[in-house]
Parts: C-alpha cells; structure tokens; sequence
C-alpha cells in the first residue's frame, strides 16, 4: 500500500480530503464528520437543534489557520529528550484552558507541517492528542482526542512507514493493527467513540504510544534500517528503546 507517516510527512505527500474520509470508519471520501456516539444523557438534554448548533460550534472552537507561524507557541522535543519518555496523566477535567492547549498544538503542529502531535512532545504530560489529515483543506476542522482509550484492534495488521515530528527526517515502516475502536473524550469534554482505519488508525496508535513514552523508532524491526537513519540525521541509536 501507499507509505503513509504519521506524526510527519515527507515533503511532498500531504494526505488529500479522500484519505480522510477513507479513515474513519465508514464515512464518505472527504466526509469531515466523524462516526462519534453522543450519549443519551446529551440527546435527551435539549433538541437535536441546540445539539446541532453545539456540534458546530464546538468544531469551529479547533479551528486554527493552518499556515506555518515565523515562532510557533510551543517547542517540539526530539528523540533523546527526557520529557518524551515520561508517561502522559489522565485530564480530569476539560476547560478552556484544555481547548487552548490543543489550538497551540495545532498551531506547532501545522508550521512543522505535521499530520500528528501528543502533548508530551511539547514536554507537557497530558492525555492530549491532535491530528489533521486535511492540511490542504482549512475547514476541516482537526480532530482532538482527549484521555483516548483504545477498546478493540483488529487482527489484520499493515506494514507502512512513519515519521514523527521528534525525530525530523526519519521515516521507517512499522507494523500495526490495521483498524481500531476507542473511546475518548472530545474538546468540549464529552465522551466519545470512534472506530478507524488506514492512515487514521495508524496516526492514532502513533500518537497514542507518545501518552506511553514510547516512540514509533521503538517499534522499528529493521536493526540496519534504523541505524543508517538515526546516523544519518543525527541521531543516536541509544535513545532508542525498543519494545518487542
């Protein structure tokens, strides 16, 4: 299949509004409403017009240009960096300050030109996750996963190549489950859940190992592979910690 890499991308291979819609669940190609289950407790709270009009404005709270900023409001840790090994806590509760956090991700993430992006890599150990993999188009708006949890992997499993914005330049395959089912909660604090495939299951499970403290370069089974690449953009195979 087509190489895809998930915290970054080669320049060049920007993911279209088609591989979007292609990986979560089962929605139309370029479709960006994602097949979340409100709960009963929400329906029954008012009518499916103030639900409406909440789901729209909630999206629209994420929206954030996606151009490259002259100094993005937060620094991106690379492999080797302590804060990147330290396992992510549980968000208790979702406030304003919370959304600020994942538009100034997405601000970070946009002007490294990154599909993905934890709050551990910008040294900050929350359960924070944010993903776009609709650079092109700047309605769509991103997705925000907080306190992700995945509930079901399936047994099909893909190889297909990663990069991460932690370690700029590097791209090596890793294999994972090809779709997943999780349960998260979204930017306004509901609780949600999704079911993904292709680059969207990869991208989660990618940024879901950083709440972990583990790096897709850990995953990596090409011992030869890996060494040339860490050398060759200055990185060291020590701060690497592979898991089996």
């Amino acid at each position: 299949g087509p190489s895809s890499s998930c915290g970054s991308l080669r320049p060049g291979s920007l993911p279209t509004a088609i591989d979007a819609g292609r990986g979560v669940g089962a929605i139309p190609a370029g479709s960006s409403q994602l097949p979340c289950c409100i709960n009963a407790g929400v329906v029954l709270a008012g009518s499916f017009a103030q639900l409406a009009r909440a789901a729209e404005q909630s999206r629209d709270t994420m929206l954030v240009p996606k151009t490259a900023l002259d100094t993005p409001p937060l620094e991106i840790h690379t492999l080797g960096a302590e804060v990147l090994r330290q396992p992510a806590r549980r968000i208790g509760k979702v406030t304003e300050q919370t959304r600020e956090l994942a538009r100034d991700m997405l601000r970070s993430m946009y002007t490294a030109k990154g599909i993905g992006l934890a709050a551990p890599q910008v040294g900050i150990h929350q359960q924070l996750l944010v993903i776009d993999l609709d650079l092109e188009n700047a309605a769509t708006p991103p997705l925000v996963l907080i306190n992700p949890e995945i509930s079901a992997a399936s047994a099909s499993i893909d190889t297909y190549e990663e990069g991460c914005l932690s370690i700029p330049g590097v791209y090596l395959d890793v294999v994972r489950p090809t779709a997943i089912e999780l349960s998260f909660r979204d930017e306004m604090g509901r609780p949600r859940k999704m079911k993904a495939d292709g680059l969207m299951a990869r991208c989660i499970q990618h940024e879901m190992d950083h709440l972990n403290g583990v790096l897709f370069v850990d995953r990596v089974t090409d011992e030869a592979g890996l060494q040339k690449e860490l050398k060759d953009h200055g990185f060291q195979r020590q701060h690497v910690q592979s898991v089996s």
